[in-house]
C-alpha cells in the first residue's frame, strides 16, 4: 500500500486510488500527491478501505478481460459500484471503460454503472486527413473538446492535448453524459460525466500540467 505522511490506513478521509493488480499504480499516486495539498492519498486492494474512502480513483491498463477478472478475484467489485454510486469518483482509461455494460474486448461485461458498450477501433478503416493509415493502438498526445463545461475541466482550455493509450473506446447509450470528444480515424467519447463519476480515457497523469490541473480539480470537486 501507498500512502503519503498523513494517511490512515483504514482510508477514512483519504484519496483511494483502486488497486486490483493490473499496472503500475505510483505515477497515479505520485501525481495526486503532488496536487493533494497534504490531504490523505492512498492505494489499496481493501474493499474495506475503498469504502471508506472520501474520493476514489479507479485507473486501470490491460485488457478488460484481465481488469475485470481481478477485480472480482480480489472482492472490490461491490465496493468500487458503491463509491460510484456515492462519492466523487475518477475513471482513467480502463477505469472508465470498466464502468460501462459491455466490452467487446473478450465480450466481457463491465460494471454497468454507466450505461452503453465499449468498441474497438475500426482498424481496417482508420486514416487521417489526409487518406494515411492509423495505427490501432491509438497512442500519444491527442486534443480533447469539451463538449459541455465540467468543474474537472476548470483552467484547462478547450483543445487541450492528453496523453492516450488504447484500442478501445466508450460508447454510451445517453449523450448527454458525453462531456470530452477526441479525432483519430473518427470521432470518439474521450470523456464523461454522470452524477458524481468524472471518467476519461486519457491518462492525467502522464499528460503533463493539463493533467496535474484535471486532479487537483478532482481533489476540489464537490459534485
Amino acid at each position: 500500500m501507498l500512502a503519503d505522511n498523513t494517511a490512515k490506513d483504514d482510508g477514512q478521509g483519504a484519496i483511494v486510488v483502486v488497486d486490483y493488480g493490473m499496472g503500475n499504480l505510483r505515477s497515479v499516486w505520485q501525481a495526486l500527491v503532488h496536487v493533494a495539498d497534504g490531504r490523505a492519498v492512498l492505494v489499496s486492494a481493501d474493499p474495506a478501505v475503498v469504502s471508506n474512502a472520501e474520493r476514489v480513483v479507479f485507473p486501470g491498463q490491460g485488457a478488460m478481460p484481465d481488469c475485470m477478472r481481478e477485480i472480482e478475484a480480489r472482492g472490490l467489485r461491490s465496493a468500487v459500484i458503491e463509491a460510484a454510486r456515492n462519492k466523487p469518483f475518477l475513471g482513467i482509461c480502463i477505469g472508465q471503460q470498466m464502468l460501462f455494460e459491455h466490452s467487446e474486448e473478450g465480450d466481457v461485461p463491465g460494471l454497468g454503472v454507466i450505461a452503453g458498450k465499449v468498441r474497438r477501433f475500426p482498424a481496417e478503416h482508420m486514416v487521417d486527413a489526409a487518406g494515411n493509415r492509423l495505427k490501432v493502438p491509438h497512442m500519444g498526445w491527442n486534443q480533447v473538446r469539451q463538449v459541455r463545461g465540467h468543474p474537472l475541466w476548470k483552467g484547462i482550455a478547450n483543445g487541450t492535448r492528453f496523453y492516450f493509450v488504447h484500442s478501445y473506446f466508450v460508447a454510451p447509450a445517453d449523450d448527454a453524459c458525453v462531456v470530452g470528444s477526441t479525432d483519430y480515424g473518427l470521432p470518439f467519447t474521450s470523456a464523461v460525466a454522470q452524477d458524481n463519476i468524472f471518467a476519461i480515457q486519457c491518462h492525467p497523469e502522464k499528460s503533463a500540467l493539463a493533467g496535474l490541473a484535471m486532479l487537483a480539480n478532482f481533489v476540489a470537486w464537490k459534485p
